[in-house]
């Protein structure tokens, strides 16, 4: 799918112009991308976890057991409905004043969010406020995660060389799982307290722990710059006029914009499924014991860190859209096989479909995608761009997956058939999108802009060569 089908032949960057980061800059700002997305998705993650073991029971105790748990579930939607505001918000003032400036920012809203979460009263304590403190904590959690990723990942896509920039915008969505990896085994380490224990401070001490987290990835963000395309882009914005960035995505970008929500659907549908649903689905069916279900997780998260990395180089290598439409047809074909093990109720098919389904499947639709959006958009709206793409398809592909989950499985009569189909519809929508569009991943980033006609350094190549036009007829 071509940005701009009337657009003018490419403005070649000057000569000699150096746009990646030297190595050692470049090691720092992986570091910092990695870090900062994994304390962010440890955080959020971690909530999606105990919202299916512990907040019907904490929060939520005098419902139906039921009900608890499609409420709790509830409070996790509230989180994704906000992380599209986020990125409204974020991304628009990440492509005026910087990425940087954000990511800090960010990092700490999430940080407090959840040590507070990890202080809040019980409903027991406190009544009906203890669930509405939750909620609005969910909501800053959700505005905090909208303008994380974008950010994150960008930093590393526009430091990087053409040849690695898959790999590099990798890190940031690779923080995720490693985030899990990290909430998830203290979550279940204290699940090894007696229930009573457990469930009065046991699960709150992995929310606490976020704020060791949130200053770490603080202090290392500090210490990365800015990309030099992004500098470049904003000086020559700022000579122009005024800007607004996310107006000028909807205005300008639409398609681009639209393909960056359908082509994410899947990876995020795959993440709240398998990552949320089917864990409180095998611990409230009593399939396995609670700790043996998170562990299980955990180590489907060190396989998904292993695809991602597979998959984004890979990408750098075959192109971001065939890699991700390779991970589309996985998900289609593996649907009903992984719903069939988690079926059976054993540990060894239980760890299997978290493989197949979490790992495998989400890691080829999800580890090229950034540098895939990133290259739909120019610089001057990249942030804007990637975040709100992102965080669309991560509400409408994640949010609410667990609720229609729980409620296909209900309506199917304990089955899972119905869920399965629901997988393969959202990994159909991705898989068209994807076949419609256009791979940018042969493109050196300076030059990304001029493809698409637009940005503010076009604009200026263009005035100049108009300039020079006139002055050659008179």
């Amino acid at each position: 799918m071509s940005q701009n089908p009337h657009a003018g032949p490419a403005t070649p960057a000057p000569q000699g112009t150096t746009y990646h980061a030297n190595p050692k800059e470049m090691r720092r700002i992986l570091f910092s991308s990695f870090l900062g997305t994994a304390v962010e998705y440890y955080d959020f993650i971690l909530y999606a976890t105990a919202a299916g073991i512990v907040f019907n029971h904490v929060f939520f105790a005098g419902l139906d057991p039921n009900a608890a748990l499609f409420v709790s579930f509830g409070t996790l939607a509230v989180g994704y409905i906000a992380r599209p505001l986020g990125a409204f918000i974020f991304g628009n003032l990440g492509d005026k004043i910087g990425r940087k400036a954000i990511l800090i920012t960010t990092v700490l809203a999430m940080g407090i969010a959840s040590t507070l979460i990890g202080l809040l009263p019980t409903t027991a304590q406190i009544g009906l406020w203890a669930p509405v403190l939750l909620v609005s904590l969910r909501i800053f959690q959700g505005l905090a995660v909208g303008g994380e990723w974008g950010g994150a990942m960008l930093l590393a896509f526009e430091n990087s060389k053409k040849s690695s920039r898959g790999f590099a915008s990798a890190f940031a969505y690779m923080g995720a799982p490693a985030g899990t990896i990290l909430g998830t085994l203290i979550l279940s380490g204290m699940s090894l307290l007696p229930k009573a224990e457990f469930l009065s401070w046991g699960w709150r001490v992995p929310f606490i722990f976020s704020a060791v987290l949130m200053m770490l990835a603080i202090f290392i963000r500090m210490r990365v710059s800015e990309s030099r395309i992004f500098t470049e882009v904003s000086a020559a914005a700022k000579k122009t006029k005024k800007r607004i960035p996310v107006a000028e995505l909807f205005r300008n970008h639409r398609k681009p914009l639209l393909t960056a929500v359908v082509a994410g659907l899947s990876g995020q549908m795959t993440q709240g499924l398998m990552g949320a649903w089917a864990i409180s689905f095998a611990v409230q069916q009593a399939i396995l014991a609670q700790t043996e279900v998170l562990n299980i997780k955990a180590i489907g998260g060190v396989f998904t860190v292993l695809a991602i990395i597979t998959a984004s180089k890979l990408s750098d290598r075959l192109g971001r859209r065939r890699i991700l439409i390779w991970g589309n047809i996985a998900a289609i074909i593996l649907a009903f096989p992984v719903m069939a093990l988690l079926e059976m109720g054993s540990t060894m098919a239980f760890m299997l479909a978290i493989v197949l389904g979490l790992s495998l499947v989400q890691g080829f639709t999800s580890g090229p995608y950034g540098a895939f959006a990133g290259e739909l958009f120019p610089t001057a709206v990249r942030y804007s761009g990637t975040s709100v793409g992102y965080q669309l398809a991560s509400t409408l592909g994640a949010g609410f997956t667990p609720m229609i989950a729980t409620a296909l499985v209900i309506a199917g009569g304990g089955k899972l058939w119905l869920v399965a189909v629901l997988w393969m519809a959202f990994s159909a929508m991705s898989l068209a999108a994807l076949l419609r569009s256009q791979d940018r991943s042969g493109s050196e980033i300076q030059n990304l802009d001029a493809e698409m006609g637009s940005g503010p350094l076009v604009d200026k190549s263009r005035r100049a060569q108009g300039q020079e036009a006139a002055a050659l007829r008179n």
